[in-house]
């Protein structure tokens, strides 16, 4: 597959996956996504691959979810409401497949994880963060939400209050915020991020890699029913996505304007 969105390298057994969109915060939009699961499964089940890092282009964003300018291109088949998936793109296989490797997935967050990138970086196993990370929940401010990992194992990363602050208010959380609510796993200095993933990485690779699928695989069986909670919330939020109350939020991004989600309510 030829890649456009993203950047994948192999190197001692480490699989760098890129979301390589920085003009646009790397947000992703569905061919993102189509790619991203292409190179999770190539560096999965390579047995010569021991661990995978995810992260973004650039010094700004690591992911700031999906890209609303292509929220409804009916031209390109780009976005939501157009393409396979649910709401348009394979955001659900997306999540199963970062969840369903047999290789430890290591989110690397050196700027943004906004909105569904924040829950990407929650689905990876483990998160290391610049200290210039700041990490978040958006969707209620434009008309979205996750209504499966985003909120349930949120909520049972970081525990339910603070998963319902980080949804209803949409504050953001720097690294060190971050580590200290469990959302992730360490902070280091800017320049120093990349020798600390490279460490965590030799030290995974030196671990026998069938006690680490074994190990994965365990700890994902206590909340694989969220799966089918996150199935059936895509659907909801599917319909939702074409009422007036949501598009309001994303003509409000658009325009760079407050939203007024209330004249809505009926």
């Amino acid at each position: 597959m030829k890649y456009e969105d993203i950047l994948y390298d192999e190197n001692s057994g480490v699989a760098t996956i890129t979301i390589n969109r920085p003009t646009k915060y790397n947000a992703f939009r569905s061919e993102t996504v189509e790619e991203l699961i292409h190179a999770f499964n190539q560096a999965g089940w390579n047995k010569h691959i021991g661990v995978i890092v995810l992260t973004g282009s650039g010094d700004k964003a690591f992911c700031t979810g999906g890209d609303q300018s292509t929220h409804s291109d009916e031209e390109t088949g780009s976005g939501y409401g157009i393409g396979r998936g649910t709401l348009g793109m394979p955001i659900e296989e997306l999540q199963t497949v970062i969840r369903d490797v047999p290789k430890p997935v290591i989110a690397r967050i050196q700027g943004y994880a906004i909105g569904g990138g924040n829950v990407l970086a929650l689905l990876c196993d483990m998160t290391i963060a610049s200290e210039n990370a700041q990490f978040g929940q958006v969707g209620p401010k434009v008309g979205s939400v996750d209504p499966g990992f985003g909120t349930a194992l949120l909520a049972q990363t970081v525990g339910e209050k603070k998963a319902r602050e980080m949804w209803y208010m949409c504050r953001r959380y720097s690294a060190q915020e971050a580590v200290e609510m469990g959302l992730c796993n360490k902070v280091v200095p800017h320049e120093e991020l990349d020798n600390e993933i490279k460490a965590w990485c030799s030290e995974i690779m030196e671990k026998s890699p069938t006690a680490l699928a074994i190990a994965k695989r365990s700890f994902n069986a206590s909340t694989e029913h969220i799966r089918g909670i996150g199935s059936m919330g895509m659907q909801s939020v599917a319909m939702y996505y074409e009422s007036d109350e949501s598009k309001e939020g994303v003509n409000a991004f658009l325009e760079k304007r407050k939203p007024n989600f209330r004249k809505y309510v009926k």
